[in-house]
This record gives C-alpha cells, sequence and structure tokens, in this order.
C-alpha cells in the first residue's frame, strides 16, 4: 500500500493513501469518541462510506443527494437537523465523505452545528483531495453566485483515498486535473514538467500518490503562508473567476473542472492582453489542458458572464480582480483589469485556440 503523510504545517494530518481505513480507525479510536459519517448518496461513494464505517466501529451514515445544484442552505438545513435527530453531541467526530461538493458543504454544516463540531474530510474525488479538502474553506452557492457564503472552519484530518480514483469517470478525472494544472503553473518548475511527460501516456499508468501529494503541498504551502485568504491565497484562484462564472451562467451544467480549464485559458490571455506573460509559456499551458482532455472554450453569451463575474468574491470596490500568470511559477494576484479588455477575452472564449495539438 502506498502512503504519505503529508506536513502542511496548517495543524492537522493529511494522508494520501491507496488505502485509508487503518489510518482511519487509529485515527479515530485514539479520540475515544463517537463518529457519524455524512455522505455523498451517489453508489461509488456510498460503497466508500460503508468501508469506512466498518472500520472505524460502525457509526451512522447520514446520506445525501449532493451535486453544485444542491449545494445550498437548504441542504446544509437537511444536513444539520438529520446530526440533531441522530444525537449527534458536539463531543462527536464527523467524518465527511465525498467529493468537492461534499467537503464544501458537510464542512460547512459542521461548522455551523452546535456553533461546531471536530469533522474530517475523507476525499473520494480528485477535486476533494488536492483542492476542496484543505485550507478550510466552506460553503454554499446563492443564486448570485458560487461559494458566496460559508466559513473558514478547519478540518481535524483529511484522507486522500486514492483507490477511489479508479472509480471515477473520465470526466471527473478531468475535473480534478483541472485544479491540478493550475496548482502547477503556480509552482512551475519540476511539477509542470511532470505533468508534461505524463499527459501523454493513459492517466491509468499515472502515479497517482505522488501526483496527488505534489499538488497538496502547493495548496498547503500557499494556505500557511495566509490562512484566511487576506492576500497571497488568492493566487489558488488562478482560473476561477472566469471559471465560477461560467458554472453559474450554465446553471451548473458545466462541471467545475471544465470551467476551470476555460478559466486559466481566459486568465492567460488576459495575462497576455496586459503584458505580463509570454505567447510560448501561454502555449505550454494550452498544450498541456488539451492534452489532459479538457475544453478551451466555452458558447455562454458573453454579457451574461461578465454580469456572473460581478458577484466574484475577491472584487473590491465593485471593480473586478484576477488572478493572473506573469510566467509559469509566477501568479499575481489582486490585478485589476479594464472590463473592456476582460470582455475582450471573453469573445476570445468562444473560439478555439489555434496551434494546440489535440489529444489522440
Amino acid at each position: 500500500m502506498t502512503q504519505a503523510r503529508v506536513n502542511p504545517d496548517l495543524g492537522y494530518p493529511i494522508v494520501v493513501a491507496e488505502d485509508c481505513r487503518a489510518e482511519l480507525r487509529a485515527f479515530v479510536e485514539a479520540r475515544a469518541r463517537p463518529a457519524a459519517i455524512l455522505c455523498d448518496a451517489n453508489p461509488r461513494v456510498a460503497e466508500i462510506a460503508g468501508r469506512t464505517r466498518r472500520a472505524v466501529g460502525r457509526p451512522p451514515i447520514l446520506a445525501f443527494a449532493l451535486g453544485e445544484r444542491r449545494k445550498r442552505l437548504a441542504t446544509v438545513e437537511r444536513v444539520a437537523q438529520a446530526l440533531s435527530e441522530a444525537g449527534i453531541e458536539r463531543g462527536a467526530i464527523v467524518l465527511g465523505v465525498g467529493g468537492g461538493v461534499a467537503c464544501d458543504l458537510f464542512g460547512f454544516a459542521c461548522a455551523s452545528y452546535m456553533r461546531g463540531i471536530a469533522y474530517a474530510h475523507v476525499a473520494t474525488s480528485l477535486v476533494a483531495m488536492v483542492d476542496a479538502a484543505i485550507g478550510g474553506k466552506t460553503g454554499v452557492n446563492l443564486r448570485a453566485g458560487k461559494n458566496l457564503v460559508g466559513a473558514f472552519a478547519d478540518p481535524i484530518a483529511v484522507f486522500a483515498e486514492v483507490s477511489a480514483l479508479r472509480t471515477l469517470s473520465a470526466a471527473g478525472v478531468r475535473d480534478g486535473l483541472a485544479e491540478i494544472i493550475k496548482a502547477a503553473i503556480i509552482e512551475g518548475g519540476d511539477f509542470f514538467e511532470m505533468l508534461e511527460e505524463l499527459v501523454p501516456h493513459p492517466i491509468s499508468r499515472w502515479p497517482w500518490p505522488a501526483v496527488v501529494e505534489a499538488a497538496i503541498k502547493v495548496k498547503t504551502m500557499t494556505v500557511a503562508d495566509d490562512r484566511l485568504e487576506a492576500g497571497t491565497r488568492e493566487v489558488l484562484n488562478l482560473g476561477h473567476t472566469f471559471g465560477h462564472a461560467i458554472e453559474r451562467v450554465s446553471d451548473y451544467s458545466v462541471r467545475h473542472g471544465a470551467a476551470v480549464a476555460v478559466g486559466l485559458r481566459g486568465a492567460g490571455l488576459l495575462a497576455l492582453r496586459t503584458g505580463r506573460f509570454s505567447e510560448a509559456e501561454h502555449l505550454r499551458v494550452l498544450t498541456l489542458l488539451t492534452l489532459a482532455g479538457l475544453p478551451l472554450r466555452t458558447d455562454l453569451p458573453a454579457d451574461e458572464l461578465l454580469l456572473a463575474m460581478r458577484a466574484d468574491k475577491k472584487k473590491r470596490g465593485g471593480k473586478l480582480r484576477f488572478v493572473l500568470p506573469r510566467a509559469i511559477g509566477d501568479v499575481e494576484y489582486g490585478v485589476a483589469c479594464n472590463p473592456r479588455s476582460v470582455r475582450g477575452v471573453l469573445a476570445r472564449l468562444r473560439e478555439a485556440p489555434g496551434s494546440v495539438r489535440a489529444r489522440r
């Protein structure tokens, strides 16, 4: 069994393992407190939740139909009510099993229930393992935009169940690949080059524990320097101002990873327009995204996307601010851009980029 404990200086362990049951059992037993399990009702996730339950003393499983469209305050209320009806007290450990939506929503529910109960993530998707489970961001969507209600609330542990990746659809893996490529653009160097070497090969042959751990290290180092996103942590939103708008305008029919991939192209185009980025490095990013099977364009109306962007959490004084690359390995946050430039980029995103090889 491949296993690694990532030490992020965040005050809680992050375990990357093919099978986390032994670590989970030891973690829960050391605290001698009863646990409840929250899980996505998706059959794939429910099966992992069942294995987790048997490993930690058979606590109750509370399952919920999730998805980005259900990532709302009404679902948080249902989760809190279920915890109450199950008799979960403040001293309990709650394990949340699922992907990115589960991390955000269950984390927020546990941060709110009884003003905060101990919560650990059991991440079953690539997005959750490399991004959503780590850093203490929790929250849900409003009609106005994504993740507009939430709280910073650290988990007490994160368990990345790498074997779960073999049960994901190709689209599910690509969701996570977009976040991994984002992290590699931020980090640059060996990480980006590793992905360039891996991406021509079948995903099933990738060394996933090593890839997941490399992406986690980028996030943990960034979060450790700025726990409450007062500044530098914003770099982790590279591509997300465009991406969240795409998700919102599509009514979440566009998956998160697909939206972020288009957003990474949008950030690169905006960086080119403002003289920050080189054509050569932009092409490297586009080639990596293309070979990973991720989209680079959207047909959604530019006016609607620009309107959705105005709900972005990074705006200040009513002005949009972007995270833009200056180079692979050098990303700038808090960049105010002319709306005309943004609109021009949105027009470009309706077109396929030239001179980028398609995935075979």
